[in-house]
This record gives structure tokens, C-alpha cells and sequence, in this order.
């Protein structure tokens, strides 16, 4: 059993390709779509930070009086405390770069569309929204894309 400097553990460690898009190797060129991908996801995670805390802004009520959170609906409720929760988990993950946060965001943007659009008592979403969101959709996947062809 090879100890931990040993070179076939170093070559191991090389061979290891890590789930954080700025970890991966560098491609030659001039532009770089990975480091692209890393700072579009970085913008993307300062914006689902604001977007979660007004969630707990909601809860906890900083915009609205004590106490009426609670007399809402349950369905609002649930729906407030799922995208307080949600949101942030995106961001951290956007901000790490890593895959499972864009995974995460578009979870967390797919869940806010579907409910703007089917309940919109609980979660009203105006048209700008709903094309700011699907914008910010096609950018992040062309990115994406555009990062993973670097690679080939």
C-alpha cells in the first residue's frame, strides 16, 4: 500500500479532476469560457445571496410588520421558506464554482418559474422577472457549453 508521498499517490492526486470548474486544467487561447462560467457563477451567487435573505427578510419580518408571515397562508409559507433555504444553498455553491451549484440554481430558478407560473397567489413573478430569469437560464447554459467544448 503506497503511503501518502508516494508518486503513484501524487499521480493519483493529478489524474483527479475536480468537480469546481476554476480547478480544472487551463486550455491555450485567448479566451477562457471556464473562467467565464466562474465569474458569470459569482455574479449569479451575489444575486441569490440578496434573493434568499429577502426570503428571511419575509420570515423574519424586517419589510412587514411581526407576525403577519404567520398569518399567511401555509402555502406561502412554505413556499418563502423553501426559497429562503434554497437560495442560499445555491449561492454558496455558485460562488464555489462547483457543478451541484449550477445544478442547485437551476433547481431553485425551475422552482420559481413553475410557481409564478401555476400559483400565482402564492408567488407573483411580472413579466420582467420571469424573462430576466429565463435570460439569466440561457446565458448561464450557453456558458456552460461553451466551457465543457473547451475542453475537447
Amino acid at each position: 500500500m503506497p503511503h501518502r508521498g508516494s508518486p503513484s499517490s501524487a499521480h493519483a492526486a493529478r489524474e483527479y479532476l475536480s468537480d469546481r470548474i476554476e480547478e480544472r486544467p487551463a486550455p491555450q487561447g485567448f479566451l477562457r469560457w471556464s473562467f467565464v462560467l466562474t465569474c458569470f457563477m459569482r455574479i449569479l451567487a451575489v444575486l441569490w445571496i440578496m434573493k434568499g435573505l429577502s426570503a428571511w427578510a419575509v420570515i423574519l419580518g424586517v419589510w412587514t410588520p411581526v407576525g403577519q408571515f404567520e398569518a399567511r397562508s401555509t402555502g406561502y409559507q412554505a413556499t418563502i421558506i423553501y426559497f429562503a433555504l434554497i437560495d442560499l444553498i445555491a449561492a454558496v455553491g455558485l460562488w464555489m464554482a462547483s457543478t451541484w451549484g449550477g445544478i442547485m440554481w437551476l433547481l431553485a430558478i425551475m422552482s420559481h418559474l413553475i410557481l409564478a407560473a401555476f400559483f400565482p397567489g402564492i408567488l407573483s413573478s411580472g413579466v420582467t422577472t420571469v424573462a430576466f430569469f429565463l435570460t439569466l437560464m440561457a446565458v448561464y447554459l450557453a456558458i456552460s457549453w461553451l466551457a465543457a467544448r473547451e475542453g475537447h
